[in-house]
Order: C-alpha cells, then structure tokens, then sequence
C-alpha cells in the first residue's frame, strides 16, 4: 500500500495514548487502531481534520505516499 499512516509517529512525538488521543478526537480506540496500522480503506476530512487539530499537525505529518514501484512506470 503507497500510503503510510504516520499516527503513531505523532503520538509518540506528543507521549499522548491511543486512548487519550481516540478521545480527544471522537473515536474508539479500535477505529484509531484500524487507522494507525494502515488498515482504513478511507479517511473523513472531519476526522483528519480533528486529528491534525488534536496533534497540532498538518495532514501531510500524518500521511505519506511511498511509491510502490520501483521502475517508475
């Protein structure tokens, strides 16, 4: 998968719990799983939005485009 979810990152940076952080945000703690291990198939901007606004971050801290293909095509 090209995107990589960098929650954990963040929240390592803040010493802030999945817990605290699913809280602070309006999810459960199973929804902030699912998208912290990359396993979300979407994202609401509402959700990205209160998670940027709980992290102090921009939407690009949080999410990463790997490129999958090395040849380039």
């Amino acid at each position: 998968m090209p995107i990589v979810v960098r929650i954990d990152v963040e929240l390592a940076r803040r010493k802030l719990s999945v817990g605290e952080f699913a809280e602070r945000v309006g999810l459960t703690p199973a929804n902030v799983a699912v998208l912290k291990n990359g396993r979300a198939k979407a994202v609401r901007f509402s959700t990205l939005e209160a998670m940027c606004r709980v992290l102090e971050c921009q939407p690009g801290d949080l999410l990463e485009w790997i490129d999958d293909d090395p040849s380039g095509t």
